[in-house]
């Protein structure tokens, strides 16, 4: 599991409600301390606030007072067959479900593992997730499978063992990630079951649980009535009445005005455990107000481009996730909670299939991987509700790359697995269509991206990005570029390799995918850019015509004083069918270290003749020529030992360095890629 919290872009802001929490046995001058983080680490992120405006979208509807007699009960709003009703599972094709039931059986005598406290410890001791979360993720994906095979097959021949997976959550004393303990006031080390917080891991875990009581509570009750009396006990302690208890977790945007992906994923788990567990009709509608108050702070963080800052690797569990949230509110208020129509809300949708490039490839700025697996039947439930046609013909595209039939196994989540198995005949059955849009630019998220020849892979594409450094998932990487030719990537960014302790830590840029060093952008006078929301990119300018591309904007108040620049103008020219231009126009206030250009590239180089540089990629040779009078330039292997890292680029990477020679306080210097 991809997660962290990255507030401006990293600080980690430690919000507790003082009524929630004794502090009697803290240390006197660790509380003054813990007080005073929170206090200074509260007021950066609130005065650092992103939000665009206060929309208010689902405010019309949590204010009404006509929600209450909206929300349908659970035997008219949930789409799937209950389990009791076999002669509907029996519908699905012999082939899936046989599927389905041997994976399970491959569970059947699973030894359910516990997650010692050694391994809560070694996230601290290491910095390492895995040792507590691959347990963490074994016991997920076992109970998944068992589930998944019982609802098939129909004989309770797999109920002992989803019992007893039950029963092992049950026993667990926290059921979030070890990365995200500092939570609680107890911080990193080992859950405090005194107090329990919301975490993406938590909410998981609380919803396919919640989805487990509403399958098989009549089975349940067969066997033992304390199986679902326990289990609703633990997803009230440990989901609903932290929920309905606290407004201090950061993810709500009630204190913090920063939000991110959390916002919507934590919500949409909230909302299935108040909708499937929450036997008090009052609770519950002040529960589903809650839930809406706090995704208007999502959608109000957002641009009117729609665009997610967050890359596209998170788009699914951000603008994704916004719609798994607003479908479960669709569907429970049988369409009177509804946001589809809304421009807004359609344009995060549409990200997706803006940013992308050709398969698998997305423009992977921020934390986003250079390779990526998105979410086909979300892509194409998504745009059936926005009525866009190019976004549906994605999402059956996306579902045929990945081998998708009517055949296909669906894992994960267990009502997540069921939306798309139960939805596949449309998805099969629609038009696919490979997103291949000549240009698009986001003037508020100040992305953009260009391709020689609209409608094909064909040529050049590239993609550029204004924007500041603290947005969330944040690079330091203001006016970067990548570029692909014929599909496959030449000039890139690396992206983010495996999350440990250091990723979402004062110590962030201390890793090497962080620094714009290792981004398509300059050093200047030795110094590179620097994070925080007043590092950022000014004065973008886009246009578009029939044979040129143009993007260009000032990345000088992207660096530090140090660098003694005064304008610092990155310009990138398209000239479709022809070549691609890099142009740099400076103003230095001194000259005291080296400056140099940067670009990382996943080809073979040759920079044996001066003044080109040849660039062999998968398909194709490209020349990028530049000033040898003026600067000389120098190939570096990057050695990609990170396994994250290694999924896209196994051959390593390379950065090319060109240093100036004897740069003057004014200048330009160009670069041209051609065939």
């Amino acid at each position: 599991m991809t997660t962290g919290i990255y507030l401006i872009p990293f600080l980690k802001v430690f919000q507790h409600s003082s009524k929630y929490k004794k502090t009697a046995n803290l240390d006197p001058s660790r509380k003054r301390y813990k007080w005073l983080v929170y206090v200074l680490l509260h007021l950066i992120a609130v005065m650092s606030a992103s939000a665009q405006e206060n929309r208010g979208l689902l405010q019309k509807y949590y204010k009404s007072s006509a929600l209450d007699g909206w929300i349908l009960p659970l035997n008219e709003w949930i789409k799937y067959p209950s389990y009791e009703d076999r002669q509907a599972w029996e519908k699905l094709s012999s082939e899936v479900r046989n599927a389905y039931i041997k994976k399970g059986e491959q569970y059947i005598d699973f030894s359910w593992p516990s997650i010692p406290a050694s391994s809560y410890l070694d996230f601290v001791r290491t910095g390492s997730r895995e040792v507590m979360q691959k347990p963490y993720g074994i016991r997920q994906k076992a109970l998944e499978s068992l589930v998944m095979a019982e609802l098939m097959e129909g004989k309770g021949r797999f109920m002992d063992q989803i019992i007893n997976g039950v029963w092992a959550y049950c026993e667990q004393t926290y059921w979030g990630l070890s990365a995200h303990l500092n939570r609680q006031q107890a911080g990193l080390g080992l859950p405090d079951a005194n107090e329990q917080t919301i975490d993406l891991g938590a909410g998981k875990v609380g919803t396919d649980l919640a989805w487990i009581y509403y399958f098989f509570r009549k089975e349940f009750d067969k066997i033992n009535p304390l199986i679902n009396q326990r289990l609703k006990e633990e997803i009230t302690d440990k989901i609903l009445t932290p929920f309905y208890t606290r407004n201090d977790f950061w993810w709500m945007g009630f204190n913090t005005g920063f939000v991110n992906n959390w916002n919507p994923w934590c919500n949409y788990n909230v909302l299935n455990c108040i909708l499937l567990i929450e036997d008090e009709k009052k609770k519950q509608i002040l529960g589903i107000r809650k839930v809406m108050r706090s995704v208007d702070e999502f959608i109000n963080y957002y641009h009117d481009d729609g665009g997610c800052e967050e890359g596209p690797s998170y788009w699914g569990h951000a603008g994704g996730k916004l719609f798994d949230v607003l479908e479960l509110l669709y569907q429970v208020s049988g369409g009177k909670i509804t946001l589809y129509d809304d421009e807004l809300v359609k344009n995060i949708g549409r990200y997706i299939h803006r940013a992308y490039i050709a398969d698998p490839y997305f423009i992977n700025f921020a934390d986003a991987a250079g390779k990526i697996h998105t979410r086909p039947g979300v892509i194409y439930r998504y745009g059936k509700r926005i009525n866009d046609a190019e976004m549906m013909g994605f999402g059956s595209f996306l579902a045929d790359q990945y081998g998708w039939d009517e055949h296909y196994q669906f894992t994960g989540k267990i009502e997540l697995a069921l939306n798309n198995l139960f939805g596949l005949g449309d998805i099969l059955n629609a038009e696919p269509k490979e997103p291949l849009s000549g240009h698009f630019w986001l003037p508020g998220t100040q992305i953009m991206g260009a391709r020689d020849k609209p409608g094909s892979t064909d040529g050049f594409y590239f993609a550029a990005k204004g924007g500041y450094n603290a947005e969330s998932h944040n690079h330091n990487d203001a006016g970067s570029f990548v570029l692909y030719y014929n599909g496959k990537p030449c000039i890139v960014d690396a992206g983010v390799g495996t999350y440990t302790k250091k990723t979402f830590s004062p110590r962030r840029y201390e890793i090497w995918t962080m620094q714009s060093e290792y981004h398509n952008l300059p050093l200047i006078n030795g110094v590179g850019q620097q994070a925080g929301k007043a590092y950022k990119a000014t004065d973008c300018r886009f246009s578009a015509t029939a044979g040129q591309i143009d993007f260009s904007a000032n990345i000088a108040t992207a660096y530090p004083k140090d660098a003694s620049v005064k304008s610092w103008i990155r310009s990138y020219q398209l000239k479709r069918g022809k070549s691609f231009k890099i142009t740099d126009a400076y103003q230095l206030s001194s000259r005291n270290k080296e400056t140099s250009i940067n670009f990382l590239t996943s080809c073979k180089v040759d920079v044996t003749t001066p003044g080109k540089v040849k660039l062999e990629g998968e398909g194709f040779s490209l020349f990028l020529h530049y000033n040898a009078s003026n600067v000389a330039v120098v190939d570096e292997p990057v050695e990609i030992n990170d396994n994250r890292l290694k999924k896209s680029w196994p051959d390593g990477l390379t950065r090319l360095i060109f240093s100036f020679k004897n740069i003057g306080l004014v200048g330009k210097n160009t670069f041209v890629i051609s065939e």
